[in-house]
């Protein structure tokens, strides 16, 4: 009798498997030895073992659907069951039975797949209703028909709900579409009657510019022409292949109104730059008063100015406020100095300032005492206090002497 871990043949040829149900007949050996024996049956055991890690492998890699690893799983099981090798065949029924429920969780993962991709396909289908709903009603007709037909490419690239809810999706995307072709169609129907009446408007436009070109009454034709253009524009296009000629002869027409008025208007701004030239020297003139030495005297000369400068036209209007700004400052400047001569010669400013001047000369001549006193007390600490209060005394005086000295003081 030869035997193994897993399995024994006995006297008579007989060979058996050891189970946790007890040992199973395998089968009669009569061929050979029993070692032989043994070997035979173990190897039917590893071809079960590679069976199954082939069967696991394509279970974990490859898109085998559950019904055909499930076949796969019995084959195998049935030949486990028949106890036809000699090996751990509990340990290959374990493998089995984790193997089905693999095959089982993979079938209920792709159910859940397919029914979360079929729930993504309702929700982006959905969302190109409800977007193409939307577009519908739009006015932006280039783009949101370019959108429209971007929109059926995508809903064409996504999977088929069931025909109910596809059915009735598609019926209200395809509405939608039906809807802005129609109001788009309509509307370029009335862009047409819109475009003939603009025509008719702008002819008439033409013909009052054209009337107008040769008038030399500048303002208000002038006045006239920018009334025309807001016509122009408030009347809309006309068809492109009468616009661009209508728009040629109104423009035309302006012209020669435009350019004989700046002939005209070039004459006058030669006179006006020559004028600018001269107050600008009589500017220049005033300036040398400034600053002022004799007030009286600067008076007399900025009058003399301003008679020649009043005798002058009109100068260039951006040009106007710099060249004044110069005769004003120089005005000011006029006017400062005598307000400075006049408070020099107040007396009862005067006086305010020689009272303030006694004061503060007298307290400086006070704290200077102390600090004396305290210094000769050996007391620092109060001289150093009363020598920071001196120096403000001091500072104060020196301001007030440098006032009272414009009074002449």
């Amino acid at each position: 009798m030869s035997s193994d871990p897993w399995g024994r043949v006995d006297e008579t040829g007989t060979v058996y498997v050891r189970t946790t149900d007890g040992e199973q007949v395998v089968g009669s050996w009569q061929a050979g030895t029993p070692d032989e024996a043994l070997a035979y049956f173990e190897r039917k055991y590893e071809g079960l073992v590679v069976e199954i890690g082939l069967l696991e492998r394509r279970v974990k890699t490859t898109d085998l659907s559950s019904k055909d690893a499930q076949v796969a799983i019995a084959h195998i099981r049935e030949q486990v069951d028949a106890h036809h090798a000699v090996g751990d065949l509990d340990a290959l029924k374990v493998r089995l039975d984790k193997l089905v429920e693999t095959v089982d969780a993979r079938r209920e993962e792709r159910k859940a797949q397919r029914a979360k991709q079929s729930d993504e396909a309702r929700h982006s289908k959905e969302a190109l209703v409800v977007e193409a709903e939307e577009l519908a009603q739009s006015d932006q007709w280039r783009a949101a028909g370019e959108r429209l037909r971007a929109l059926v490419d995508t809903w064409k690239g996504l999977p088929r709900l069931d025909r109910k809810s596809d059915d009735e999706l598609w019926h209200r995307f395809s509405h939608a579409r039906s809807a802005f072709s129609k109001r788009r169609k309509a509307h370029f129907a009335s862009l047409d009657a819109q475009r003939e009446e603009a025509r008719k408007t702008k002819e008439k436009l033409v013909a009052e510019a054209e009337s107008l070109s040769a008038s030399s009454d500048w303002g208000p034709t002038a006045a006239r022409y920018r009334e025309l253009m807001a016509d122009w524009k408030a009347a809309g296009r006309a068809q492109r292949e009468h616009e661009d000629d209508l728009w040629n002869r109104f423009r035309g027409a302006q012209d020669v109104f435009f350019a004989a008025r700046s002939s005209v208007f070039a004459e006058r701004d030669a006179e006006q730059t020559e004028n600018l030239k001269l107050k600008e020297e009589l500017a220049e003139e005033a300036e040398k008063l400034v600053p002022v030495q004799d007030l009286k005297a600067a008076r007399a000369a900025f009058r003399s100015i301003n008679e020649r400068w009043e005798a002058i036209g009109h100068v260039p209007r951006d040009a106007r406020p710099k060249v004044e700004g110069r005769m004003h400052a120089v005005e000011r400047a006029l006017q400062e100095s005598e307000e400075t001569e006049w408070r020099r010669t107040n007396p009862e400013a005067r006086a305010r300032a020689e009272g303030l001047t006694g004061q503060l000369q007298a307290a400086v001549d006070k704290l200077q005492g102390q600090i004396e006193t305290a210094r000769s007390a050996g007391n620092g600490a109060k001289a150093d206090k009363l020598q920071r209060e001196l120096d403000g005394r001091q500072a104060l005086l020196e301001q007030a002497l440098k006032g009272l000295h414009e009074f002449g003081g």
